[in-house]
């Protein structure tokens, strides 16, 4: 299974090596090279998760009550600048 990311995907492998290693640190504890992993691996996690909320918000059109667009100025200028808008 994957996950979207920003520039590619999560991978369930990079997701089940996070909870091992979470599940060893409440057994029996890390290694100091598995506590270099683990932080390595939630950096790498962490950077792929914000990449594609980013995506998703930056593609986000906000409309009000009446049907009115109202999305924020910043997104519309970025999406602009990725040739998704014409205004």
């Amino acid at each position: 299974m994957l996950l979207k990311g920003a520039n590619g995907l999560i991978s369930k492998e990079l997701l089940g090596r996070i909870n091992e290693l979470a599940h060893k640190a409440k057994t029996e504890g890390l290694t100091e090279l598995e506590k270099v992993e683990r932080k390595d691996l939630r950096e790498k996690y962490l950077k792929e998760f914000r990449a594609g909320f980013r995506q998703q918000v930056e593609m986000l059109q906000v409309y009000d009550k009446q049907g009115k667009e109202v999305t924020p100025e910043k997104v519309r200028q970025i999406q602009r600048d990725r040739g998704l808008r014409d205004d």
